[in-house]
C-alpha cells in the first residue's frame, strides 16, 4: 500500500494544504539551491564537464537553464530540460553546500528543484502556486522513504540522496505534470528502479553525479509515466520491491502515515560550511579555537597538537587523512580542523586544491588526531590544542551553526546566497537574482525566471 498512499497523498495535495511553517521552509530550500547551483557551476569543473558531454551529441531544444551559465549563449546558458536536469543537479550538490534533512542526512532540494525548474520552463506555464506544491511533494517524498530505511540503508553504503531523489524527482515532475494516482504510482515504479549512488564515491565528481542523475532520471520516470508507460503498481513494498532490496528494516512503510501532518521540509537545514555535515561541528569549534587564539594573543604557529574526539561515524565518512583535491577534502575531518584554525572560516574558498596542498595546511593536518567516543553524538565534537608551551585551549561543540537548534538567520542565509552568486554575476545581478528565487511562489509562470537577473 506504499506506493499507493504517497501516489494518493501527491496527487491529492494542494497549495492549501501547506502552512506557513512549510511554505517559509520551501522558499529558504529553493534560493538555498539556487545560489549553490549557480556557484557551483561556475566554480568547478564537474558540471562544465557534464554540459560539454551532454550538450552537443544528446540535447534537444533548449527549453531550459543551466543556472550558472553566464556567457549570455543560447547554447551555454540554456539546455534541454533532460540535460538542465542533469547538469543543475550536479552542480548544485557539487560543493557539498545544499540543504540537509539532519534525520536522514538527505539533501532533499538539489534533485526535487532540478528536475522541477527543467520541466517547469520545457512545458509551462506554471504557476509558483504549482511549483511549490510539486517541490513539497516531492521533498516530503523523499524524505519519508529515507526515514523509512534509516540508519540501515546510509550505514552499508548507499548514497540516500540520490536512492531516493529519483522518487522524489519523479513525484514532484508527477505533480506538476498533474499526473493522478495510477500514473503517479508507475512513475514511482520507474523511479525507483533507477536506484543510484554509492558512498564509495564520495570525493570524486561521482559524488554530485548521483544528484544529477536522480533528478534527470526522476523527471523522465513522470514523463513515461504520463506518456502510459507501465511499472509495478508496488514499486515500494513489494517482496522485491524497492524498501526490501535497499533496506533491512520491518515496519519499513510506517512513516507514510505522517505525509501531511508532520512536515520533514520543515525540518530541513542550511549549512554554513561547504563540506561533509557530519565536519561542521569540528569546523565549529576548530574556527571558536582559532578566534580565542588572536584574542589571547597567542601564535597559531605555536601549535603542537590539535584533538578532536568525534563519534566513529565522523571517521567513516570523513577520515580522509591526507587529501589530494578539493573534493576529497570535503570528505576529511583532518582538513576541516586545519582550516578552521589557520583560516577562522570555511568557506569554498579553503576547499580548493591549492589550499588542500598548501604547506601550512599539509602541516596542521599532521598535527591533527582523532578519538572516537561512542557516546559523543554525530552532531557534536570536542576540539582542543596544545600550544608549545604546554597551554590548551578546548571547545565542546553540541549544537553546530547550521544545526536545527542553531540555525543560519535569514541574514546569513541570504548573506550565503549571494557571496557564492555575486562572483558569477555581480552584486546587482546576485540581488536581482535573490528577489527572484525567493519570490517564486508568488510567479503567474515560473518560466519567467530566467529573465529576471
Amino acid at each position: 500500500m506504499a506506493t499507493l498512499q504517497l501516489a494518493s497523498w501527491a496527487t491529492n495535495l494542494a497549495y492549501a494544504n501547506l502552512t506557513s511553517g512549510v511554505l517559509i521552509a520551501a522558499n529558504k530550500s529553493l534560493y538555498n539551491w539556487a545560489g549553490c547551483a549557480i556557484g557551483g557551476f561556475a566554480f568547478q569543473p564537474a558540471p562544465q564537464i557534464a554540459l560539454n558531454t551532454t550538450l552537443s551529441p544528446f540535447s534537444g531544444p533548449p527549453t531550459s537553464s543551466i543556472l550558472g551559465s553566464t556567457n549570455g549563449s543560447i547554447s551555454r546558458g540554456f539546455a534541454d530540460a533532460q540535460v538542465a536536469a542533469l547538469v543543475n543537479g550536479i552542480a548544485s550538490h557539487v560543493d557539498d553546500y545544499d540543504d540537509t534533512h539532519l534525520e536522514t542526512i538527505i539533501h532533499p532540494a538539489g534533485p526535487v528543484a532540478s528536475a522541477l525548474l527543467a520541466i517547469a520552463e520545457a512545458y509551462g506555464p506554471v504557476t509558483g502556486h504549482e511549483f511549490i506544491t510539486a517541490f513539497v511533494a516531492g521533498v516530503e517524498a523523499e524524505c519519508k522513504l529515507g526515514l523509512s530505511v534509516s540508519p540501515e540503508h546510509y550505514d552499508v553504503g548507499w548514497h540516500i540522496t540520490s536512492t531516493v531523489g529519483s522518487i522524489g524527482a519523479a513525484v514532484a515532475v508527477g505533480k506538476l505534470l498533474k499526473l493522478d494516482t495510477t500514473h503517479m504510482q508507475h512513475a514511482i515504479g520507474v523511479a525507483a528502479t533507477q536506484v543510484v549512488g554509492m558512498q564509495e564515491f564520495f570525493g570524486s565528481d561521482t559524488k554530485s553525479f548521483h544528484i544529477g542523475r536522480a533528478a534527470q532520471g526522476g523527471m523522465l520516470a513522470a514523463l513515461l509515466a504520463k506518456n502510459g508507460y507501465t511499472s509495478s503498481l508496488q514499486a515500494l513494498e513489494a517482496k522485491y520491491g524497492w524498501l526490501h532490496v535497499v533496506s533491512t528494516r520491518e515496519n519499513a512503510t510506517a512513516y507514510f502515515d505522517q505525509l501531511g501532518n508532520v512536515w520533514e521540509i520543515e525540518k530541513n537545514t542550511f549549512k554554513p560550511f561547504p563540506c561533509g555535515i557530519v565536519m561542521h561541528p569540528v569546523i565549529d569549534g576548530a574556527i571558536q579555537l582559532s578566534n580565542e587564539t588572536a584574542l589571547k594573543g597567542l601564535s597559531i604557529n605555536d601549535i603542537r597538537t590539535v584533538e578532536l574526539r568525534v563519534n566513529p561515524e565522523v571517521l567513516i565518512l570523513t577520515g580522509k587523512t591526507n587529501p589530494q583535491t578539493g573534493l576529497e577534502a570535503k570528505f576529511s575531518i583532518f582538513h576541516a580542523a586545519a582550516i578552521g584554525i589557520l583560516y577562522g572560516e570555511a568557506t569554498p574558498s579553503q576547499f580548493t586544491n591549492d589550499v588542500v596542498k598548501n604547506s601550512t595546511v599539509v602541516d596542521m593536518r599532521k598535527k591533527v588526531n582523532v578519538t572516537e567516543d561512542k557516546s559523543v553524538s554525530k552532531a557534536e565534537a570536542y576540539v582542543s590544542l596544545t600550544l608549545n608551551d604546554g597551554t590548551t585551549l578546548e571547545k565542546h561543540v553540541e549544537h553546530a551553526k547550521g544545526s536545527i537548534e542553531n540555525p543560519l538567520s535569514d541574514a546569513e542565509l541570504k548573506m550565503k546566497f549571494m557571496q557564492q552568486v555575486s562572483l558569477v554575476i555581480g552584486d546587482k545581478r546576485a540581488e536581482n537574482a535573490y528577489k527572484a528565487f525567493s519570490g517564486v511562489r508568488d510567479m503567474e509562470d515560473v518560466a519567467v525566471i530566467r529573465g529576471l537577473y
